[in-house]
């Protein structure tokens, strides 16, 4: 059984956790008065590099980065995301810090709120603003999502440098094919049931979007109502949540290896904010989203209440696959057998906002 560094972001902080010979240990708390809604773990360097999008209610936002898996962090003197001041706007959040693939060392997206996407070259120290999309010509009719407007949800295609895919809330999936110098709404076949066109060129409330392991054209949306999937690289949409108890939700995964393979974790509706039929169960597709299975084993079998938050389900890259998720109860769970069976790794955290895991 691999190692594995398991990074956890919470209300209250961040929480790391390190597999070794099968066992789990976790510090304690890192950056202990911030909600860190992002994080990222860059595993092209040699030595794996650990980014945080932390929010401190007295200093407001910030970009740290770790070179030793946590032991001490780096604030660049100068704010890593900062915009422009010709924009007139100002940085609220960092909801989503990827590093991009192999082909492009030392680049790594940010998404914020307000609704914007920076690039960095240097692994995440300093980033500036893609101004192609903040200056989309349908940015002044994007509102705003009930967390806000932000770009919350970056893909990259590792065939393709300039290929880019990010998820806006609510304006839905645009796509560069020229490394972000323009860009175009992907958004065909993907509903926005609450606007009086069902249908819009954008608009939609994508909530999270994952990248088949098998056909890198192929991906996974969970849609505020709906999941869907594209097999031509979000050039348009087809609904598989048919199968589901309920297709709205939040998150949304792909298995690191196994083609076809994606998992979800459904929600009872936008009114009633909790696991569907009330059950704690991760659901699974191993045939593109034509079927879907439920996976309960080893989690609460009663009541339960605790919602998974976009960025709060996620993989490692181990084979068989390490699945982790966190919830607004503050529980952390585990499988190290692609979502077979489940264990409790953490209880009683902070509201978990996001997890991120790798084999180190």
């Amino acid at each position: 059984m691999p190692d594995v560094l398991l990074t956890v972001g919470t209300r209250k902080g961040l929480f790391i956790g390190r597999r070794h010979d099968g066992r789990w240990e976790f510090d304690d708390p890192h950056f202990p008065a911030q909600a860190v809604y992002s994080v990222a773990i860059d595993t092209r360097p040699g030595t794996p590099r650990l980014l945080v999008g932390g929010d401190s209610s007295h200093w407001g936002p910030s970009v740290f980065h770790s070179d030793d898996l946590g032991r001490t962090w780096t604030e660049p003197p100068a704010p890593a995301v900062k915009f422009p001041e010709d924009t007139g706007a100002s940085l609220e959040r960092v909801w989503q810090l990827h590093p991009a693939p192999a082909h492009s060392p030392g680049v790594v997206y940010a998404g914020t709120e307000p609704a914007a996407l920076f690039r960095s070259d240097d692994g995440g120290e300093s980033f500036a603003l893609v101004r192609p999309l903040w200056e989309h010509p349908t940015r002044s009719r994007w509102e705003p999502g009930g967390g806000g407007e932000a770009v919350h949800t970056v893909v990259t295609d590792p065939r393709d440098p300039d290929a880019v895919t990010v998820a806006v809330s609510t304006a839905g999936v645009f796509r560069s094919r020229d490394g972000g110098a323009s860009w175009a709404p992907s958004n065909q076949g993907v509903s926005a049931v609450f606007r009086p066109d069902p249908h819009p060129e954008f608009g939609q409330c994508v909530h999270k979007i994952a990248q088949d392991a098998g056909d890198l054209d192929r991906l996974y949306l969970q849609n505020h109502w709906g999941v869907y999937r594209s097999d031509d690289a979000g050039g348009s949409w087809t609904d598989i949540g048919g199968p589901l108890p309920s297709d709205f939700g939040f998150a949304v995964t792909a298995h690191p290896h196994r083609p076809d393979t994606a998992y979800v974790f459904p929600i009872t509706a936008d009114s009633d904010r909790v696991p569907a039929g009330r059950r704690c169960r991760v659901y699974r597709t191993r045939d593109a989203g034509n079927s879907w299975e439920p996976l309960d084993k080893g989690l609460p079998q009663g009541d339960h209440y605790g919602t998974v938050l976009r960025d709060a389900l996620c993989t490692d890259d181990a084979d068989p696959a390490g699945v982790y998720f966190g919830n607004r109860n503050g529980e952390l769970y585990g499988s190290d057998d692609d979502g077979d069976t489940w264990r409790l790794l953490a209880d009683h955290l902070p509201d978990v906002l996001c997890v991120r895991a790798a084999v180190i």
